[in-house]
């Protein structure tokens, strides 16, 4: 027992050396509640979009520990994956209005900071369009995975496209195994990972349920796609979580699931070789959000903090 009190703490120790723990901020002003919502870093400052509803951008700024109101989205988008590029931030896979027959966003929108203006972009090809796809962009092109047509009712899509921003060519790529919606993307050494979501479908009575484990994994090289052996699986399945690149590898953050009316707060770690294993977990349980690093910290703001639609949360939480 002697030995066992001496190694507690050292390990404590080890741990809050390694940094790796959300804690919640308390910003001057706060940012207007919303869910299903994205955020994009850019500069050293995070951008919050879209959600429900008509909103503003919010830009949070670490360095004041301020929100600022910015231009009013010009129409209602939710359900996105942000993607910043160049000098601007990309809205592609969008939905716009209410549930359960939502319907995809029929352009890309564009948000540049420097202005705080919005542009109208290229048009998706109408048997492409669909909502709630996971969105990356990798060697000046966008890749559009998964997602669904007709809102949480039906019609999902296995689909993988490329998006050309300078001429606005769509190019069709090999489908996924499997359709999925409610997630988000990542590349990681030249394979894109599609990970966590659903399939959405209220037409045969399912809400969360459909989740899955399976990863799957597109090599742009190769042009192909493969699904990870079953024992490299997301431990704790769930839909509405942000993805993003950590380290070597990436984390899973947040999300929703059938399993528990709380919105998840497990947030875990898969490294290519060593599989899975947890991080830490947020202070809030949320989904519908985008986590994003900025200057070596990661940050998430907003989303739902339970499954469904509310309650809509306006706390914003930090990982150093």
């Amino acid at each position: 027992m002697k030995k066992l009190l001496t190694i507690i703490p050292a390990l404590l120790v080890s741990f809050s050396m390694l940094g790796q723990a959300w804690s919640t901020l308390n910003p001057k002003n706060s940012c207007t509640e919303r869910h299903e919502c994205a955020t994009a870093a850019f500069g050293d400052r995070l951008y919050l979009l879209g959600g429900r509803g008509m909103k503003p951008v919010e830009v949070y700024d670490p360095n004041s520990n301020t929100w600022e109101k910015k231009s009013m989205a010009p129409l209602e988008m939710h359900h996105f994956q942000a993607v910043p590029y160049g000098d601007k931030i990309y809205v592609i896979g969008a939905f716009t209005g209410g549930y359960p027959h939502e319907t995809p966003v029929s352009h890309v929108y564009i948000y540049e900071p420097s202005s705080d203006k919005w542009t109208k972009g290229h048009e998706i090809p109408e048997n492409r369009r669909r909502g709630s796809a996971g969105v990356v962009v990798h060697q000046d092109k966008f890749y559009i995975v998964g997602g669904i047509e007709d809102g949480h009712w039906a019609d999902n899509r296995d689909y993988l496209d490329e998006y050309d921003p300078k001429t606005g060519k769509w190019t069709t790529l090999p489908d996924m195994p499997r359709v999925r919606d409610h997630f988000q993307a990542v590349v990681v050494d030249g394979k894109l990972y599609a990970v966590g979501g659903r399939k959405s479908f209220a037409k045969e009575g399912y809400g969360f349920e459909l989740t899955y484990g399976e990863v799957d994994v597109y090599d742009f090289k190769d042009n192909k796609w493969e699904t990870l052996s079953e024992d490299q699986n997301l431990p704790t399945q769930r839909a509405g979580n942000s993805t993003v690149n950590y380290k070597k590898g990436f984390i899973v953050v947040g999300g929703e699931s059938s399993n528990q009316v709380p919105a998840h707060n497990e947030v875990e770690y898969f490294e290519h070789g060593k599989g899975w294993s947890m991080l830490n977990r947020l202070e809030r349980g949320r989904h519908g959000m985008q986590v994003v690093p900025i200057a070596g910290k990661y940050y998430v703001a907003a989303g739902c903090g339970d499954r469904g639609g509310s309650p809509e949360l306006t706390s914003i939480e930090v990982m150093k």
